[in-house]
């Protein structure tokens, strides 16, 4: 594995069901340390679609990038992060299979969590989680107005980025952090730990939700700074 170098720029790539505004609280942390950050805006209309979005974003960057990644934003930096910029890599209670592999295959393994099962249609292939699943098993330690929010400004999500897969798995070659949200309803606990060993990247369990950024924001941005300074 190649050592990381300094990187001021980093690049938030937010998960399903969620935006951008899902780094609220990590975002005001990093610039207050000097880091230039972006956050992408992916569509979830599908897997291609999302990866060139964040491509676009780190093809804005005038340097060297920390790339991170929160749920399937972990697939999305997988791909994604092959971008010579790229130094590092931040998994934020996120997937992260190899090539070739999808959500779907890897996640048989392990005991399926409550929260997907909350998904419900709205049409041409979209789904949304239902306000219950929101409140109970995507964000269930925020406080009853950050869950207000998150119901509001949830976006439509295509089912088929759950089977997306990558062509090449971008932490066989760079360096990673991991961040195991040991209270995840979203994706088995024991998997993110499975998935953290696998890419022997540099792991840090919080007492979290699916949302560990928002829960444990300070926490969050601590690792991203180390992985933007190569601290392991």
């Amino acid at each position: 594995m190649s050592e990381t170098s300094h990187s001021k720029n980093i690049v938030l790539v937010h998960g399903a069901f969620a935006d951008g505004s899902s780094w609220s609280k990590v975002i005001p942390l990093l610039l207050a340390k000097g880091y230039k950050v972006t956050a992408v805006s992916n569509p979830l209309t599908t897997f291609q679609e999302d990866v060139a979005a964040t491509k676009r974003a780190i093809a804005a960057q005038d340097g060297p990038v920390t790339l991170v990644g929160h749920s399937y934003g972990g697939v999305i930096i997988t791909e994604a992060g092959n971008d010579p910029k790229v130094t590092a890599l931040v998994y934020v209670a996120a997937f992260a299979p190899d090539a070739g592999q999808s959500i779907v295959e890897i996640s048989k393994p392990f005991p399926p969590p409550p929260g997907p099962q909350t998904a419900v249609p709205v049409g041409d292939g979209f789904i949304l989680l239902s306000p219950e699943g929101i409140a109970t098993d995507f964000a269930q330690d925020l406080d009853e107005e950050e869950k207000a929010l998150m119901i509001a400004t949830q976006p439509q999500t295509s089912g088929s980025i759950f089977g997306a897969q990558p062509t090449q798995a971008a932490w066989r070659s760079k360096p990673s952090w991991y961040i195991v949200a040991s209270n995840d309803r979203m994706i088995a606990p024991e998997h993110e730990a499975s998935m953290a060993k696998q890419l022997d990247a540099t792991t840090t369990t919080l007492p979290s939700s699916h949302v560990v950024m928002l829960s444990h924001p300070k926490e969050v941005a601590k690792v991203i700074e180390d992985a933007a300074t190569g601290a392991r």
